[in-house]
C-alpha cells in the first residue's frame, strides 16, 4: 500500500535530492542506507512522541499487518497476504492522516 500522500512526498525527495542508482543512499552514494539509521530514527520517534512502551521497527511492521488483517501472529498474516490483496489495495494508509513536509538534503 502506497499512500497518495507518501508518494508525493517521495516524489518530492527524488526532484529535490535526484538519487542516481539508490532511493536512499547512505553516507556512500553507492550504497543504501544503513538499517542502525532506520532503528535509530524509530528511537527518536519514541522519544518524541513520549512513550514508555518499546518500540521497534519490527514492532511496528507487526502491527500494522495485525491491525490490518486482524492476525496476532505475523507468519499467518503473510499467509493472507497473498490473498487480500485487494484488502490492502483498498485500505486507506494511516501517513494520509499525517501533514508531512519534504526537506531537502544537506549539499
Amino acid at each position: 500500500m502506497l499512500s497518495p500522500e507518501l508518494l508525493g512526498i517521495l516524489r518530492s525527495y527524488w526532484r529535490l535530492a535526484r538519487p542516481k542508482d539508490i532511493l536512499f543512499p547512505g553516507r556512500d552514494p553507492d550504497k543504501s542506507i544503513e538499517p542502525w539509521v532506520l532503528h535509530s530514527a524509530c528511537r527518536s520517534a519514541v522519544a518524541a512522541a513520549g512513550l514508555s512502551k518499546r518500540v521497534t521497527v519490527h514492532t511496528l511492521r507487526h502491527s500494522f499487518a495485525t491491525h490490518l488483517l486482524g492476525h496476532a501472529h505475523l507468519s499467518t498474516t503473510a499467509r493472507y497476504t497473498q490473498v487480500s490483496t485487494d484488502t490492502i489495495r483498498s485500505t486507506a494508509s494511516p501517513l494520509d492522516r499525517l501533514r508531512l513536509e519534504v526537506t531537502p538534503p544537506e549539499s
